[in-house]
C-alpha cells in the first residue's frame, strides 16, 4: 500500500512538474520572449519518461554528493607541506623528537600522519621506520581514494540508464506502429522522442561526473606527491640524527 502512494505522489508531481514548465514555456512564447534554459530543461526532463529520468537524476545527484564530500575531504587534508617538512626537520634536527609528534598531532592531513608514524618508530632501524612509513602511506592513499568507486559506477550507471531508456522508446515506437497499424511519423515520433531523451541526459549526467572525477583525481595524485615527497625527507632527517647520536 505505501509503495501504491508513493508511486502515485511521485506520478503527480512528475505531471504538475510538466504541466508547470509547459505552462512556463507557453507563457514566455505568449509574451514573445525565449523560453529559458532552465524551463527547456525541466520540459525535456518530463518528456524523456519521468520514469527513467528520475532515475538518471539520481545518478547525478548521488555522484555529485560523494564528488563534494571528496571534495571537501581532500581540501582538508591539504597544508603547506614545505613549511610543515622545514619546522619538522629543525625539530628532529635539535633532538626535539616529542615537539615533532606534538607537531604532526596538531596538525590535519596524511603527510602529519605518516610522519608521526615514523617518529613513534624513532628508536627502531632505519628499515623498521621506512616499512612503517610505507605501509602506513597506502592506508592513507586508500582514504583519499574512499567513495571513488561510487563516483565510477554512477559514471556508468548514468548514461547506462539513459541507453536502458532508449531501448524502451524504440519498443514504444514499435508498438504504437503495431497498435495504429500503419507507419505513420506522428505514431513513431513519441517512442522516438523518449528515445533520443533519455539518452542526452545520461551521457550529459555522466560528463559532468566525469569532469568533476578527473578534478578529484589529480587532487589525490597531488597529495600522494606530497606524501612521498614528505616520508623522503623525513627519512633523511631521521638517518642524519641517528649519525649524530651514533657519533657521540
Amino acid at each position: 500500500m505505501n509503495y501504491k502512494i508513493i508511486t502515485l505522489t511521485l506520478a503527480a508531481l512528475a505531471i504538475a512538474t510538466a504541466a508547470m514548465a509547459q505552462g512556463d514555456i507557453e507563457l514566455a512564447e505568449a509574451m514573445g520572449e525565449t523560453p529559458g534554459l532552465q524551463q527547456v530543461l525541466k520540459s525535456k526532463f518530463i518528456e524523456g519518461n519521468a520514469g527513467f529520468m528520475s532515475l538518471v537524476a539520481l545518478a547525478l545527484v548521488v555522484g555529485l554528493a560523494f564528488c563534494i564530500e571528496r571534495i571537501i575531504y581532500l581540501t582538508l587534508s591539504e597544508i603547506n607541506v614545505d613549511r610543515f617538512m622545514k619546522d619538522l626537520d629543525a625539530k628532529i634536527a635539535a633532538g626535539d623528537i616529542e615537539g615533532a609528534k606534538a607537531q604532526c598531532r596538531e596538525t590535519r592531513g596524511p603527510v602529519a600522519s605518516i610522519c608521526y608514524q615514523g617518529l613513534l618508530r624513532m628508536n627502531e632501524k632505519v628499515e623498521n621506520i621506512e616499512r612503517s612509513i610505507s605501509s602506513y602511506g597506502t592506508v592513507q592513499t586508500s582514504l583519499l581514494e574512499k567513495g571513488c568507486s561510487w563516483i565510477t559506477l554512477c559514471i556508468a550507471m548514468a548514461p547506462s540508464l539513459g541507453f536502458l531508456g532508449t531501448v524502451i522508446g524504440m519498443v514504444m515506437a514499435f508498438d504504437n506502429i503495431q497498435m495504429a497499424g500503419d507507419l505513420n511519423a506522428s505514431v513513431v515520433a513519441e517512442g522516438m522522442k523518449v528515445a533520443l531523451i533519455t539518452t542526452i541526459f545520461g551521457i550529459i549526467v555522466a560528463l559532468i561526473l566525469q569532469l568533476f572525477y578527473n578534478y578529484i583525481l589529480t587532487r589525490i595524485d597531488l597529495l600522494v606527491a606530497q606524501m612521498e615527497e614528505a616520508a623522503i625527507t623525513l627519512m633523511d632527517a631521521i638517518t642524519a640524527r641517528k649519525e649524530v647520536i651514533g657519533n657521540k
